[in-house]
Formats: C-alpha cells, sequence, structure tokens
C-alpha cells in the first residue's frame, strides 16, 4: 500500500494509447462496410430473415483524411483507410478507462489488505490467548510458591520460638 498504484505495470498500458484506438475502430467501421457492400452485391437467399442483421452507425462526420477508392482500384483488395489522431472526447474516454481500471486495482489491493489484516487479527488473538494461559499458569506456579514459603515460614518460626523464650524454662 505505500507503493502508488500508477507505477504498478499495466497489461494494458502497452496496448492502449490515445492514437492506437481510433485506427482500430475505423478498421472495423471500415471492415463492417465492406462487408455491407458484399452482402448487398450477393443475390438475395430464400429466408432473408433467418440472416442476422448488421446495424452500423451513422458516420458523424466525415473524415478529412479519408480517402474515396480510385476507380482503377475498385476490384481490388481491401485496405484500410488512415486516420491521424484520436478525438478529445476519445482522449477523455481512455483517461476515464485508465482511472476506472486504477480504482478497480485499487479497491483490489484493499480486498487483499483487509483480508491480511483479518489473518493477522486472528493470529494475533491466538497468540493472546496461548500468551494469557501461560501468564495465568506462571501466577499458578508462583502462588503455590508463595504459600510454599509461607508454610516453611511459618514451621520455622514455630520450632524456633522454644529457643527464643527465656523466662519459662
Amino acid at each position: 500500500m505505500s507503493e502508488p498504484a500508477r507505477q504498478t505495470p499495466s497489461h494494458d498500458s502497452a496496448i492502449r494509447t490515445p492514437g492506437t484506438a481510433a485506427p482500430l475502430r475505423d478498421w472495423l467501421a471500415a471492415m463492417r462496410a465492406a462487408a455491407g457492400e458484399t452482402r448487398a452485391a450477393e443475390p438475395a437467399s430464400a429466408e432473408p430473415a433467418l440472416r442476422p442483421r448488421v446495424v452500423e452507425p451513422a458516420p458523424a462526420e466525415p473524415a478529412p483524411e479519408a480517402r474515396a477508392p480510385s476507380p482503377d482500384k475498385i476490384g481490388t483488395a481491401w485496405a484500410p483507410r488512415l486516420v491521424t489522431a484520436a478525438k478529445a472526447g476519445e482522449e477523455t474516454d481512455d483517461e476515464l478507462a485508465e482511472i476506472m481500471a486504477e480504482n478497480m486495482m485499487l479497491k483490489a489491493k484493499l480486498r487483499l489488505e483487509a483480508e491480511r489484516r483479518d489473518e493477522i487479527q486472528i493470529i494475533l488473538a491466538a497468540e493472546l490467548r496461548e500468551l494469557r494461559a501461560h501468564i495465568a499458569e506462571e501466577v499458578g506456579k508462583m502462588e503455590d510458591l508463595r504459600a510454599e514459603r509461607d508454610l516453611w515460614r511459618a514451621r520455622c518460626e514455630a520450632l524456633a520460638s522454644p529457643l527464643f523464650q527465656i523466662g519459662q524454662r
């Protein structure tokens, strides 16, 4: 708990950077669009109700970097479009995701620390019970020694009392 959570290595930190999230999303959107175009080119099947419907979100605004396919490349292989940087909303989403991940990590650490504290308290309670039992045993032994000492003192006084009585002989 002494080390800050931001210094803990995260598995997603190398993968998720603000610049890499947007091209992936655009690539997936382009793949869906290409799949939709190929489905539109295919003849209609006998059972259209059984085919799953793909719903694509409408683009908010056309990206200025998006290039229209040239007429000579329409029949060639598909290539993803290039997008420069993530928008401010995506950066806040990334920051929010990072904060949520950090929060989850801190909650997990807190849960582990609580479990460790409970285990330590159980062990400490057992040790205290053993120590109290040992102390009670030692106090009992000491009381026995005091009783034996008092008994021997009384015996000694009883045996020595005739020696110190001078006047009665």
